[in-house]
């Protein structure tokens, strides 16, 4: 239990405030077309090399790390299982998305990762890929559908998820190595978390 007050981050490491959202309903969504000329794909054997190049072309910028810091092997058995879905959006051979949903705990739907390229924030893309999260994931047998979502992420993802239908029930406050030091990411990601080499 954290004690009221400051706490040091150590060198080397990030902090940010995680907070879990949750969607015991299927909501009403609001029909928007999809950006011009980009169409909604789902990849039925997604490899792990391409995986790794969406994953990073969607969240480099936002410090996504949790895949990358597995092992190939580990991947695959996440993306080979029937019960994770994974889509993208898609026009002339680009893929601009990443969305994943993970049906893998009877009864619930987890929104493990929802991100566009640079180029689609601000189209319209982010309604559009949400509208398509809520159709699949309520089209299971369902009645959880859940999100984290945290502050290295883009500014406008809390109150995103909050207008699509999601209510937070929890915050955690998660530290873990910056991968800008870890694992090689390029060190001008990110320029809103500083670094603090050890």
């Amino acid at each position: 239990m954290l004690t009221d007050g400051y706490h040091d981050v150590p060198k080397g490491k990030v902090a940010t405030v995680v907070t879990q959202l949750e969607m015991r309903a299927r909501p009403e969504t609001r029909g928007v077309p999809g950006p011009d000329g980009w169409m909604l794909t789902r990849i039925q054997t997604p490899t792990v090399p391409w995986y790794r190049a969406l994953y990073m072309s969607v969240g480099a910028d936002w410090l996504w790390f949790g895949r990358m810091k597995l092992p190939d092997a580990e991947i695959d058995t996440v993306l080979s299982d029937p019960k994770v879905h994974i889509y993208t959006l898609q026009k002339d051979g680009t893929d601009g998305a990443l969305l994943e949903l993970d049906f893998r705990t009877d009864g619930e739907c987890e929104l493990v990762y929802f991100g566009l390229i640079p180029a689609l924030i601000g189209t319209g893309a982010g309604r559009f890929l949400m509208n398509a999260a809520i159709e699949a994931a309520w089209a299971e047998p369902i009645n959880l559908f859940h999100v984290f979502t945290c502050t290295l992420d883009s500014p406008q993802a809390l109150g995103f998820y909050r207008r699509s239908g999601f209510i937070p029930i929890r915050q955690k406050i998660e530290v873990a190595d910056d991968p800008r030091i870890t694992f090689g990411y390029d060190r001008g990601l990110a320029p809103h978390v500083p670094i603090f080499d050890p």
